[in-house]
């Protein structure tokens, strides 16, 4: 797996959108925090276009992403928003100067198109706040993204869930929002499960929606070799008139329970103000017991 380095004082974090539009009023607080940091913050050359519901044309959020990869002194790049979008740039994207000169990309929700396509590339990623949440977010959250950043070690820790299956491993991480994993399955940007850690969440589906999707996680083998499972936030979930009868986290559990890997769920990441940093790509431990929940990482480049 190619690790991009940690950042130090000064490094130059870049802000693009490859999903929905953003204004620059909405992008200040996060400008402010990243300058505290010691960061000199560039923004896109068309990050305040607007295409209809999209953050400019195809071509201006390929070229902003490309732009970005391409500029050596660029140590990282954030995406400013989610929504959706990330989808129709993937396949414009050469990543081969990333491989060369690696920098974190980071984001999540819709971002999860990316970091899955990264995952199959072998480059680490990190699934964090991005700046549009900045003003919302929990000093925890924030934190946790700057020492993500920067080299620290980052041990986020939750509380106990009377569904959790306990243990303790160590591996990779890979993952993101589950709608998202569940529309690239069987494309080039599929993830690898094997042998890792997998951490899904989702914001505003229906009930039958998730039983669907992880059915269809499970037919595809993504759950045959795990070593362990994160559930984050399932947040506004909904259902129908007829009620499914059941929550998201009995259906995971209810397709879940013939695997012996541990399971954690509500774990503070995903839509939710306390959505802490998840570096993906690099070996990370998990450990589940009775009384306690912790995820440790950090970044040894």
């Amino acid at each position: 797996m190619i690790i991009p380095k940690k950042l130090t004082k000064g490094d130059k974090i870049g802000i693009i959108s490859t999903a929905r539009k953003i204004s620059l009023e909405e992008l200040k607080p996060a400008i402010h925090i990243l300058e505290s940091w010691s960061l000199e913050v560039v923004l896109g050359t068309n990050l305040l276009e607007a295409d209809n519901q999209f953050s400019g044309t195809v071509h201006q959020r390929t070229a902003d992403f490309q732009s970005m990869i391409d500029d050596k002194s660029i140590r990282a790049i954030l995406c400013a928003r989610g929504g959706y979008g990330s989808i129709q740039i993937i396949d414009n994207i050469d990543f081969s100067s990333l491989k060369k000169n690696p920098k974190w990309i980071v984001g999540y929700s819709d971002v999860t198109v990316l970091h899955s396509h990264l995952n199959t590339l072998g480059i680490a990623s990190m699934h964090a706040t991005m700046p549009i949440n900045f003003s919302t977010n929990t000093d925890k959250a924030i934190q946790s993204l700057r020492k993500s950043l920067f080299g620290l070690e980052n041990n986020i820790k939750c509380k106990t869930h009377p569904f959790n299956k306990l243990g303790s491993v160590e591996a990779e991480i890979v993952g993101g929002n589950l709608s998202i994993l569940y529309s690239l399955l069987g494309s080039k940007s599929d993830i690898d499960t094997n042998k890792k850690i997998l951490f899904i969440e989702d914001l505003d589906e229906y009930l039958y929606h998730i039983d669907r999707m992880i059915i269809s996680l499970k037919r595809n083998g993504k759950f045959d070799n795990l070593k362990g499972l994160i559930i984050g936030g399932m947040s506004e979930m909904n259902d129908n008139d007829i009620p499914f009868g059941k929550t998201s986290v009995q259906i995971i559990l209810e397709h879940l329970e013939s695997f012996e890997f541990p399971i954690c769920f509500a774990f503070p990441a995903g839509h939710m103000d306390d959505n802490n940093a998840i570096v993906f790509g690099i070996n990370s431990r998990l450990i589940i017991t009775e009384k306690k929940v912790i995820l440790s990482s950090k970044i040894q480049a």
